[in-house]
């Protein structure tokens, strides 16, 4: 989030309500705006593809080819997520710029390759045509790259550029779908054709952005593999949350809700549209914890934490961590408050407008999406504990309650789906955010408690120098470049 703090302290500490209006719509750009126009645009096209004449089986099949790139590429860069993300912190700290590029073309790598040949294996057995599987791998890659940009882009400040590509890359891709629909030229491979291209258009924006702000290289591709030596957790962690977050769709694939729309692509519309239409309750949570966090915690976090690098007082010290604790315990429980208010409305009212959209909703998806709107809301709480967590470095505590989440989400959606009756489905993922916040909850309370301990006898006196698996690729790399670079100066 490095630049978005200071935007939006200064925008907080205007006063009126409009100030405060455009400092909360600011937060909500920045955190959701991406997420909202992409949705825009496929809903844009599963209307244009309507207008265009495709047939119902047409428009199933292009909708279970885009869900199954998106949920494959977040897949692949959950991985690495949040690995990346601390090497870049780490090497903005350090004024290690130079080393930031490299290590985003060496994860690309790392990730298209690893998950191109799993989902690329998935598509060669697919039974879908050769031009939908290439558009689905294309698709995919490009996505990929996407979403790894979106973790560089958190140092940038220019986050009204990071909007206006979003905006006018995916207002070009609705456009020439647009324009297909008028000429008669709409079909499965054009509409597809016209996603890929905004996408590709927004991925070209953003490495623009990205070579703008980091201009110089420096150092190996994979340097940032060396990060994955000393934190093994993070890419537990990223993945789990992942997986709690989106197995429960998958597993209905299995279920007595799916449908098959041609070969190994499946849907369960009667629980992936409700999914869709609950996810978007916890987006106030989402922007709560931004700006609750950057504009109230993070400067007395950042004041504890100079306390103890510039020789501080030890009652200082002291009352710094209580001032902290006190802010963060204040903001976490502002943000439930939130969340249980949008939740609310959103069961209540957003009920009634999903029935009133002809989006095809019956008892059954309402029922589910009532459940799911209890998850997701139950998530995004236990999800900012889990991001505290994060902020105090217990990696390891994050790993295990994610994992949890992960574990519970995927055993209780297979238990309702064996057992339960099909308005409980969602049920499932509703425990394992139940068990997600408290297994948050209860550790970071026991780690607050010993957090002087946790900062000061469990750090490392001196640096483990020993060269593990992924140090030893590294030197051995940069010892194959060195030598390359003297024999192109001989």
């Amino acid at each position: 989030m490095a630049g978005i703090g200071f935007s939006l302290r200064k925008l907080f500490g205007r006063k009126g309500m409009f100030s405060l209006a455009k400092a909360y719509g600011y937060a909500g750009l920045i955190c959701a705006g991406p997420m909202l126009l992409g949705v825009c645009l496929l809903l844009g096209v599963s209307v244009l593809a309507s207008k265009g004449g495709l047939s119902d089986h047409d428009k199933e099949l292009l909708n279970c080819m885009i869900t199954y790139s998106l949920l494959a590429s977040l897949t692949v860069t959950s991985v690495l997520n949040m690995l990346v993300t601390r090497f870049v912190s780490d090497m903005l700290y350090e004024g290690k710029t130079k080393r930031i590029m490299p290590s985003f073309y060496g994860s690309i790598s790392v990730m298209l390759v690893g998950g191109g040949i799993l989902y690329g294996l998935f598509l060669l057995f697919s039974g879908v045509d050769p031009i939908y599987k290439v558009l689905c791998f294309l698709f995919f890659a490009i996505l990929v790259v996407v979403w790894t940009q979106m973790n560089y882009l958190t140092a940038l400040k220019e986050y009204k550029g990071i909007l206006a590509g979003f905006a006018v890359s995916l207002a070009i891709a609705f456009l020439l779908a647009l324009a297909l629909v008028w000429l008669e030229k709409a079909s499965i491979v054009t509409l597809f054709l016209c996603v890929i291209i905004g996408y590709g258009i927004l991925m070209t924006w953003y490495f623009k952005l990205l070579l703008d702000f980091f201009p110089e290289e420096e150092g190996i591709t994979l340097n940032f593999l060396r990060w994955a030596d000393r934190y093994k957790s993070l890419i537990g962690a990223g993945f789990f949350v992942h997986v709690g977050l989106f197995a429960h769709l998958v597993i209905m694939y299995f279920g007595p809700l799916r449908v098959q729309v041609e070969g190994l692509f499946y849907g369960a519309p009667q629980y992936d549209v409700p999914a869709l239409a609950a996810y978007f309750s916890l987006l106030i949570t989402t922007v709560n914890f931004v700006t609750s966090v950057e504009v109230n915690f993070y400067p007395k976090y950042r004041n504890y934490y100079g306390l103890f690098n510039d020789k501080g007082s030890i009652l200082d010290i002291e009352q710094a961590e209580k001032e902290m604790l006190s802010v963060a315990r204040k903001e976490l429980t502002f943000g439930a408050y939130k969340q249980l208010i949008a939740t609310i409305l959103f069961v209540v009212f957003g009920s009634g407008i999903l029935q009133a959209l002809p989006l095809g909703f019956n008892d059954t998806s309402i029922g589910i999406y009532r459940l799911l709107c209890v998850g997701y809301g139950l998530y995004a709480v236990a999800n900012t504990l889990m991001l505290i967590l994060l902020y105090f470095a217990d990696n390891k505590g994050a790993l295990m309650a994610s994992g949890v989440f992960a574990t519970v989400s995927v055993a209780a959606t297979i238990v309702s789906i064996l057992f339960w009756d099909i308005p409980f489905f969602g049920i499932g993922f509703g425990i394992g955010s139940v068990c997600f916040y408290l297994a948050s909850w209860i550790r970071l309370e026991w780690y607050t408690k010993k957090l002087p301990y946790f900062l000061l006898s469990k750090q490392a006196v001196l640096p483990d120098e020993r060269r593990k698996v992924f140090g030893r690729l590294c030197d051995w790399l940069e010892k194959r470049a060195a030598s390359r670079e003297q024999k192109d100066t001989k």
